[in-house]
């Protein structure tokens, strides 16, 4: 290791420290339950939920919170939701099938995403809102309303491809949605399937972090919305979809020194930060900095409802420069959101054990093996970087420190790397130790979670705090009245 430590040390809320905290019920979880392990927090969900309803009030806007179920499968974070007043917005038959069975009704549900005709029956069968990317989906849609007698379905037309007049934002492309310069063919078959379909409004998914991109999204919406409107169609609401962001790290100022040394050890102006050279996107062209860094911005001073509310009071360039809440509240639109991670912040932790911790032959960096596979950990799927934190064994010798460790999974292959990057810890872990990756629940889970080998995924358990400790049971054994456990 050179020079001082290049920490990037996790953004820990009350709650979450709390748990991490708690050494001896999660070394007794993992005994009882293995290696990894996950351990959501469901009270938290509720908490990041009603921090997005202060933004809509501070604006005096109506309309849905809907939770992006795709960030994760938990049982247990949807059960609890289901117990406030947010909706759930699902991408697949099998995430309707599981909103309905936590206590979701029809009206605090969206369908988006890609569809086949089983999901398509069931969300219009149910009574679900549907989001359509187009024409054919319109198309198959109504054709089953109508083949099986079922009510007309609440339709949401997403839309795609804006640009503003002025200075030039054009949104990224995506291979969701309808092209706004498209939207006169996709209301003719509204009106087409105005015996199957009832038009509530418009939506946008971007994916992107740009708080200009989403406005001009929102501003091509305000301006669809008024379309529709000339055309005796009554939409009133606009969904602009997630992406509203996490800020992971604790201090600033360790994302900017090591991306500053990431971009030195590129370039070869010093020891390489990572496992086998990996740049994260950047290269070294002759001496030239060369691509683009590949990794999220895990420390973002405006995140989650603050990114939210930084959205709305964008001016809206095309109509008289008033801020997008505004021009809401004057048409009196409903906003729906869909947020997946940024509803996650801090709503659990990934453990894993310390299996191995090996000093290489030719110097360099311990190699520390987890019982756990890269899969089960996926950070770096999405980008994101994070010490993890040791949890010392009770007995265990405190090791010296800090120290500078790879971190390998469980599984026989090169690649199963738990990050690339070096990681540096305040002490070297010994046997026995848990490293526990804090802020896990948003995709990092069980979205890229595999079999592979034969190796189980890992196990998922519900926490929440009782007095001055933590009580815990199995995520799909968790729901709003399970005793001491979240809503009463």
């Amino acid at each position: 290791m050179e020079g001082r430590p290049l920490y990037l040390e996790p953004r820990l809320e009350a709650r979450l420290r709390s748990l991490v905290a708690a050494t001896g019920t999660l070394h007794s979880l993992t005994d009882a339950l293995g290696s990894p392990l996950h351990v959501v927090v469901p009270d938290q969900i509720a908490e990041n939920l009603e921090r997005f309803r202060s933004v809509y009030r501070a604006h005096h806007l109506s309309g849905q919170v809907f939770y992006a179920h795709k960030a994760n499968r938990s049982s247990a974070l949807l059960r609890r939701l289901a117990a406030t007043d947010a909706g759930v917005d699902v991408a697949s038959l099998g995430e309707l099938q599981h909103a309905l069975g936590a206590g979701f009704t029809a009206d605090r549900i969206t369908a988006t995403g890609p569809k086949n005709p089983e999901f398509l029956w069931l969300a219009a069968r149910a009574g679900v809102t549907v989001g359509v990317d187009g024409v054919a989906e319109l198309d198959q849609l109504a054709a089953l309303v109508r083949g099986h007698a079922l009510a007309p379905v609440r339709v949401l037309l997403r839309l795609s491809g804006f640009e503003t007049s002025g200075v030039r934002v054009l949104s990224r492309r995506s291979r969701f949605g309808t092209p706004v310069r498209e939207l006169e063919l996709l209301l003719k078959a509204v009106e087409r399937h105005g015996d199957a379909v009832e038009l509530t409004g418009v939506s946008f998914h971007l994916d992107t972090t740009s708080v200009a991109e989403k406005a001009t999204a929102l501003e091509g919406c305000l301006a669809a919305l008024e379309a529709c409107r000339s055309r005796g169609l009554r939409p009133r609401a606009v969904d602009i979809g997630g992406g509203f962001g996490v800020n992971y790290l604790a201090e600033r100022e360790q994302w900017e020194a090591y991306t500053t040394a990431l971009t030195s050890a590129v370039l070869g102006r010093r020891p390489s930060l990572t496992w086998g050279g990996h740049g994260y996107g950047l290269r070294n062209e002759s001496g030239t900095l060369r691509g683009t860094l590949g990794l999220y911005p895990a420390h973002r001073s405006t995140a989650g409802a603050a990114y939210l509310d930084e959205l709305l009071a964008q001016p809206a360039a095309s109509l008289g420069g008033r801020p997008l809440a505004g021009l809401l509240l004057e048409h009196l639109y409903d906003l729906h959101t869909e947020p997946g991670r940024a509803l996650l912040d801090q709503c659990g932790l990934t453990l894993a054990k310390v299996l191995e911790v090996r000093d290489q032959d030719t110097g360099g960096e311990p190699l520390v093996r987890l019982a756990a596979k890269a899969d089960d950990v996926a950070l770096e799927d999405h980008g994101v970087l994070m010490d993890p934190v040791v949890i010392p064994r009770s007995g265990a010798g405190p090791g010296e420190g800090p120290v500078a460790v790879h971190l390998f999974g469980s599984r026989c292959l090169e690649t199963d790397l738990i990050t690339r990057r070096t990681v540096f810890l305040p002490r070297r872990p010994v046997p026995g130790d848990l490293l526990a990756f804090a802020n896990t629940a948003g995709y990092a889970m069980d979205f890229h979670a595999t079999h592979a080998q034969h190796q189980p995924a890992a196990r998922k358990v519900a926490a929440w705090q009782d007095g001055d400790g933590w009580r815990w049971c199995l995520d799909d054994q968790f729901w709003p009245i399970t005793p001491s456990g979240g809503a009463q």
